[in-house]
């Protein structure tokens, strides 16, 4: 017995080892973290990224679709991004919310992405109590000067990086920018300015990257987007009634064609080797024969004295002191959209729940069928949960009447069988039972063998019927007693509405609560549908906001909207068969009480029919 209980523990300490030995022998970064999914990076012939990024923060969408938010730690605290080589990559939480969208925006810092072929690594989370991990800041490389996100919905723009070039005033707060939150510029208004900095600060023809998106709500000439001055020297980013322009001094950038407006697009000014080139969504579109002017002045976004102001939206507005490649740029401008593309290019593999066995495959066997409706019911908002619970009610509802009903109706029959067996031998001479004997009533004459059978055969509405008849008899009889008339015409007819009576009584006693089934049957599918449509609305509502359109975004609202409808027919079905089933019983024994009635009539009529109505001699109670 003590081999047994020594061999067992060792057993269950060995456990955890064991796992963690096939996580090991797996490549599994970690024990500690239970989830992982591999992302890929994939900048092949789709994107065509004409060279390699560098150093480059991939902005990573975390949403139903593509993420357990069940199994991640508060905040996403125990985020982590792994290379194939086990290297930790930094990154830096935009937006994590776990509780109500659903949806984190992450930053992750990537050695090098190139263009021959995917980058994989991986991310890690489901550990409970994870380190603190890394800086924040340590997500962009020293040579990032400045990253404003825009997240902030008051105060002022922060600066993301080690920088802390923050700006000296607030803006308007977009919600549901394309990144997050973005900030809004209305056109009036002092610009955003962001104080002169040793980081900020630039050396004649000094190699620099400036990046943004902009999202104009009207095309307006000469509208500033981002303007810098100093003594006469000059560098301003505009949009001229649509065409993106970058001003150098009085060098001004050739024209393209027009943006279109209420659009977003990615602009990126590339100042190099005596020359600005500028991109728009990833691609050339100008170029300025000028080299960047030595500026350590404030930066004034949305408009400058000297121009118009910019009307719309900006986001991810960034400042480098390298120039950055054209793969860089590119990859910026397709990752962070919103586009099929951008959803290609980065994407997320099925999770691996700590067995490190790879990717997860759906076999669509019934277990991983079920476990999907667990997945979809995280999904689902306050709205649907509304609903549901009112199907819940019907189905605590019907499922009691039913089960009632079920042990009603079996007991009925089972009293039904013995006083259909007992009656037969009654109803052959009807007078042989003494009527002004309740005991010999209630017992069938003394037909009734025991106790438990007279208890049996009172649970059937027969014999209840058949009381109320035995109870008119005799009152007429003892009436009649000293005249000895019998039963006349009128008083069979009385009974007889007295025994129709007993039947509707018997008939609303087998049909009681049935109403509670057809409320069931009538109600659940409408109140299921009700819960999928408004979930549906807000679903598309909250797309709407984010101006987040893509499968991944959509699916999951949907699927937890539709709950509602399954929820619904899944009270209505089972709750339709249930009361056909019910209902046929019900109808038979309604239609056996009927036939009942009319036989105790015609055996009343022949054995206790008067001398007034027959000619003979009446039968009495002696």
């Amino acid at each position: 017995m003590t081999f047994r209980l020594f061999t067992i523990s060792a057993l269950l300490a060995a456990a955890p080892l064991h796992a963690a030995d096939e996580k090991a022998a797996d490549g599994w970064w970690n024990p500690a973290w239970t989830q992982r999914q591999k992302i890929t990076i994939d900048a092949g012939a789709e994107t065509k990224l004409p060279d390699a990024t560098g150093p480059a923060s991939v902005l990573i969408r975390l949403h139903d679709g593509n993420f357990q938010f069940d199994k991640v730690a508060q905040g996403g605290a125990d985020l982590r991004f792994v290379g194939d080589d086990g290297t930790v990559y930094p990154h830096q939480v935009e937006k994590f919310d776990s509780s109500l969208l659903n949806e984190g925006l992450v930053w992750v810092k990537v050695p090098e992405i190139s263009p021959g072929g995917p980058t994989t690594f991986n991310l890690y989370y489901g550990n409970g109590a994870p380190d603190a991990g890394n800086k924040p800041t340590d997500a962009y490389d020293e040579n990032t000067a400045a990253l404003y996100h825009f997240a902030e919905t008051a105060g002022n723009p922060a600066d993301a990086t080690a920088n802390a070039n923050n700006a000296s005033n607030a803006g308007v707060s977009s919600q549901g920018s394309l990144v997050g939150n973005g900030l809004r510029l209305l056109g009036n208004g002092e610009p955003v300015t962001i104080p002169p900095t040793p980081s900020l600060a630039w050396s004649e023809g000094q190699a620099a990257t400036v990046s943004v998106w902009i999202n104009p709500s009207a095309l307006e000439a000469n509208a500033v987007i981002l303007s810098r001055s100093e003594g006469g020297k000059l560098f301003r980013l505009v949009l001229d009634k649509g065409v993106p322009v970058v001003e150098v001094g009085s060098t001004r950038s050739t024209a393209g064609a027009p943006l279109p407006e209420k659009a977003w697009a990615h602009l990126a000014v590339v100042s190099n080797a005596g020359a600005v080139k500028l991109y728009v969504n990833g691609a050339e579109y100008s170029l300025a024969q000028a080299a960047l002017p030595a500026l350590n002045s404030a930066i004034a976004i949305g408009g400058d004295g000297t121009g118009g102001r910019f009307k719309g939206e900006i986001d991810e507005l960034r400042f480098d002191k390298v120039a950055r490649s054209g793969g860089w740029v590119k990859l910026a401008a397709v990752s962070q959209g919103t586009t099929d593309a951008a959803q290609r290019l980065v994407s997320l593999g099925s999770a691996d729940a700590g067995t490190g066995g790879g990717e997860k495959k759906h076999s669509g066997g019934v277990m991983e069928h079920l476990a999907l409706f667990g997945d979809i019911a995280h999904n689902m908002m306050f709205d649907g949960w509304m609903a549901i619970g009112v199907c819940i009610i019907m189905i605590i509802a019907g499922w009691t009447v039913a089960i009632k009903k079920f042990a009603y109706l079996n007991s009925i029959d089972k009293g039904t069988k013995e006083f259909m067996r007992l009656w037969k031998n009654l109803s052959s001479d009807l007078t042989a039972l003494d009527h002004s004997d309740k005991a010999s009533v209630k017992s069938l004459g003394g037909t009734a063998p025991d106790t438990a059978t007279e208890a049996l055969i009172r649970k059937s509405p027969l014999f209840e019927i058949y009381q109320i008849g035995s109870t008119e008899i005799r009152h007429r009889l003892e009436q009649d007693r000293a005249h000895r008339k019998g039963l006349t015409g009128r008083s069979i007819q009385a009974i007889r509405a007295s025994l129709d009576g007993g039947l509707v009584h018997e008939t609303h006693r087998l049909t009681n609560g049935l109403v509670f089934l057809t409320m069931s049957i009538a109600g659940g599918p409408y109140v299921g549908l009700l819960g999928t449509v408004v979930g549906v609305m807000i679903t598309f509502a909250i797309i709407a906001k984010s101006g987040e359109v893509n499968v991944n975004s959509i699916a999951p609202g949907i699927a937890s909207a539709l709950l509602a409808t399954v929820v619904g027919l899944v009270v209505a079905i089972p709750a339709l068969f249930i009361y056909s089933y019910l209902n046929s019983r019900i109808k038979n024994a309604t239609a056996l009480m009927q036939v009942f009635i009319d036989e105790f009539v015609a055996k009343m009529a022949e054995f206790y029919q008067g001398s007034e109505n027959s000619g003979t001699v009446s039968k009495t109670i002696e």
